[in-house]
């Protein structure tokens, strides 16, 4: 049961990505309301049949001060996509620094790039420029929302509405 949920703060802004099992558990608790179950199965117990949670909003608020999306290896390689930003290759990734650490390059969103090893040996402790490589993008820091629409894997259809995309066509 790989699925996943959208969970949603009380005010329906969205919140988290949860399980099946958790999303459940929390409706049957009544600490969470069903907004919205998926059309592709149903949850059975031995007499009883329950829609499969999609989208579930959380009865009490829960304030989060800072909703960020944390700085990780793997949170670099999924914002570029898991390749290199020079040549495109999937294989053998690390992290680079666009601005060298010995140059005074920071480890920070704006800096981090996901580069093969090829790559990233052959700009060793240069900038892009001087080792004559191009980035196929500029790196950014990703948004938490940004983050749950385009990094979370798939999204179902009726996620859309709460993760600020203009519908599918």
């Amino acid at each position: 049961m790989g699925r996943k949920v959208l969970v949603l703060n009380a005010d329906y802004s969205a919140l988290s990505i949860c399980t099946v099992p958790k999303a459940f558990a929390l409706v049957y608790l009544d600490k969470a309301e069903l907004v919205s179950d998926s059309q592709k199965g149903y949850l059975r117990t031995i007499d009883t049949t329950y829609p499969l949670p999609s989208v579930i909003r959380l009865h009490r608020y829960v304030s989060l001060p800072f909703k960020g999306v944390m700085l990780s290896r793997q949170n670099v390689f999924r914002r570029d996509g898991n390749k290199c930003v020079y040549c495109g290759s999937h294989e053998d990734l690390t992290l680079d620094h666009l601005t060298p650490k010995s140059k005074g390059g920071k480890t920070n969103w704006d800096n981090l790039v996901t580069a093969c090893r090829r790559c990233n040996s052959k700009k060793g402790d240069l900038s892009p420029e001087e080792a004559k490589l191009s980035l196929s993008r500029k790196p950014y820091k990703p948004s938490f929302i940004m983050f749950l629409r385009d990094f979370a894997g798939s999204i179902e259809e009726n996620w859309v509405p709460f993760l600020g995309i203009k519908e599918r066509t």
